[in-house]
């Protein structure tokens, strides 16, 4: 069994994904790393000399190849479910959560981190709500397509356990 973390970017995925994988035994995968490492070269300098069409394209088989996997908590990229087909996989292969944030605390978190975030680049600062605001009216119907919404910042790995498909996957009656 998989479960994938979806959710726009700095919704702490990776943090939450590796708890998780620490308390089940499950391997942990980012795809963003699996992506650098695969291809070496971050994300961010893929977008400047590619853009994020091609991105998406191969962000997609790799998100496929995770079809093979067994007991691996999956950290998406924050654009990852939005992406043709790729909300459709998740849900047919694993059980789909999606960290939800506000605008406010993501423009608080991704201020820290935008020069390294290649969609946030050219945003002033003074603009990155009204960024995050347009991109989540983009996004967002993809994110609540999920089998569990649970609200970040706060969501521990304890309690994503706890939900019903988690905790009937890790204590079979």
């Amino acid at each position: 069994m998989k479960i994938y973390l979806i959710g726009y970017m700095a919704s702490g995925k990776t943090k939450l994904g590796c708890r998780l994988a620490g308390l089940t035994g499950f391997s942990f995968l980012d795809l963003d790393e699996l992506f650098e490492m695969r291809y070496r070269l971050s994300v961010f300098d893929f977008f400047e000399k590619y853009g994020e069409e091609a991105f998406r394209r191969i962000e997609q088989r790799l998100l496929l190849e995770t079809e093979q996997l067994d007991r691996t908590v999956i950290a998406t990229g924050g654009g990852t479910p939005c992406f043709p087909g790729n909300m459709d996989f998740i849900r047919q292969h694993g059980i789909s959560i999606y960290i939800r944030m506000t605008v406010p605390d993501l423009a608080e978190r991704l201020k820290q981190v935008r020069k390294k975030r290649p969609l946030l680049k050219d945003v002033p600062q003074g603009g990155m709500e009204s960024f995050i605001e347009k991109q989540f009216a983009e996004r967002e119907s993809f994110y609540l397509r999920a089998d569990y919404i649970v609200d970040g910042p706060d969501i521990t790995a304890e309690e994503i356990l706890k939900l019903p498909r988690i905790a009937a996957m890790l204590n079979p009656s």
